[in-house]
């Protein structure tokens, strides 16, 4: 397709809509996605927003944001006889339409910069630049850093699936910057990347055997040992955080490198991912009881890409567009055989998993179930589950929803205080050795003490 400017795919989309032209929205979307939005389905959602809030009488100038590379958000904010609501469109490079969600009004309002969490105390550490892995694909990354003398506990963060930065930024909010600056305040050195699907989108589509396995582990691993070379971190005391897909990913980050002393899962999924986004739909359809029988087209037709996923015919040469998302058989084929809990089991180090009570896309009845049976009989695993949390531990009430991401918080500091407070207590004793490579060449060790204190921080 001809690419047209963001703003303008996103006026036409509005546009189409009023004239009830639902069959040409549809025609905008990649055709990978097309399955997943039928014209009946976009036509039922437009006619209970109309039957909820009356018909549109005014719709204000686009505003466009950058939504990672390869992509645009353009908002517009559209005011109904009873109500204003903001149509937040997502454009790719190419033109086509990703994504369309009716958010809150407030959505429309530029994004101020971000305000660190109360629980974070900028004064106590400071943040350096590196660069994790080498060749081509090497990313970016930042290392938090406590002022205070060490060894330090160090945790790598690994993002959720998509191409997340290294703030795994969603909206106003940067939730890994809430844990790196709250964990970093309370003595804990923290390194997070943008993923390789970020920093080298362009390469990674390119690349048809990409797998789940190239997503994470060589990024992972540089990190990690990045962070047992660094002459204020405990080698012995390095961990890996995983949020969502990060956080399923994480045992096998931890078979990948031995060094690894426990694992944090931040509702992390152990139901297959094929089959939780047909149960992410299904309770997203359930929201708005007028629209959830025209989402069935969807459902039935994301189901039948999950079935696929678990065929045995399913091989390298299956057509992308008949399998979940578009996303090629390799990486499908890669993380069908993969049991995160087995996994976790199989690696005799000390787990804390940490749940949200509302959580829709991890959930407590499926993949917290599936932690506590894999896990089952285990001393050295902690289970947190945060009752008013969501998928991103932000606090509320109700049913979560897409929609809750928006607004300016932060990540709950119960989360904060729990994963500072495990560090202290299941990780072994620091250790008095140097590690093997020093961080700046020529430099002598740095002086290691530990000062027994408040278990949630380390001195």
């Amino acid at each position: 397709m001809t690419a047209t400017a963001p703003a303008t795919t996103g006026m036409t989309v509005l546009d189409l809509a009023q004239a009830g032209r639902f069959e040409e929205i549809h025609d905008l979307f990649a055709p990978p996605l097309r399955a997943m939005v039928p014209a009946e389905a976009l036509h039922a959602a437009w006619a209970a927003e109309i039957a909820q809030r009356g018909p549109v009488t005014a719709v204000g100038e686009p505003v466009s944001e950058p939504a990672g590379p390869g992509g645009v958000l353009v908002k517009i904010p559209v005011s109904f006889e009873r109500g204003e609501v903001t149509a937040v469109i997502s454009v790719a490079d190419a033109g086509w339409l990703t994504g369309i969600q009716l958010a809150p009004a407030s959505a429309a309002e530029p994004a101020g910069p971000w305000q660190p969490p109360d629980y974070a105390d900028p004064a106590a550490f400071d943040e350096q630049d590196v660069t994790v892995g080498s060749g081509p694909l090497a990313v970016p990354g930042t290392l938090s850093l406590p002022r205070r003398g060490g060894p330090r506990p160090a945790v790598v963060l690994l993002g959720g699936s998509g191409p997340n930065d290294r703030d795994e930024t969603i909206g106003r909010n940067k939730p890994f910057k809430d844990l790196a600056w709250g964990l970093a305040s309370r003595g804990v050195a923290v390194l997070r990347c943008d993923k390789v699907t970020y920093a080298h989108g362009e390469k990674v589509v390119q690349d048809r055997g990409f797998t789940v396995a190239d997503e994470y582990l060589p990024q992972a691993t540089a990190a990690i040992r990045l962070l047992c070379h660094h002459p204020a971190v405990d080698a012995g005391r390095v961990v890996v955080a995983g949020h969502s897909l990060g956080g399923t990913v994480a045992p096998r980050v931890g078979a990948a490198e031995p060094s690894v002393a426990g694992l944090v899962i931040l509702a992390g999924g152990t139901q297959p991912l094929h089959w939780a986004a047909v149960r992410q739909v299904r309770y997203l359809a359930s929201l708005n009881p007028a629209t959830a029988a025209a989402s069935e087209p969807a459902i039935e037709a994301m189901t039948r890409q999950a079935e696929e996923v678990d065929s045995p015919d399913l091989s390298p040469s299956t057509p992308d567009g008949e399998l979940p998302f578009g996303v090629p058989a390799p990486y499908w084929l890669d993380l069908r055989g993969y049991d995160p809990a087995a996994a976790a089991a199989a690696l005799s180090k000390p787990v804390l998993i940490l749940q949200g009570g509302r959580d829709y896309q991890s959930t407590v009845a499926e993949d917290l179930a599936g932690w506590k049976a894999g896990l089952a009989g285990r001393p050295d695993v902690t289970i947190r589950v945060y009752d008013s949390d969501n998928h991103l531990f932000f606090p509320g009430s109700g049913p979560s929803s897409p929609a809750e991401y928006e607004p300016a918080q932060h990540v709950d500091p119960a989360v904060i205080a729990d994963i500072a407070a495990w560090l202290a207590s299941a990780l072994p004793a620091p250790t008095a050795s140097c590690p093997s490579v020093a961080w700046v060449a020529g430099s002598g060790c740095a002086e290691r003490r530990f000062v027994q204190g408040d278990p949630g921080d380390f001195g």
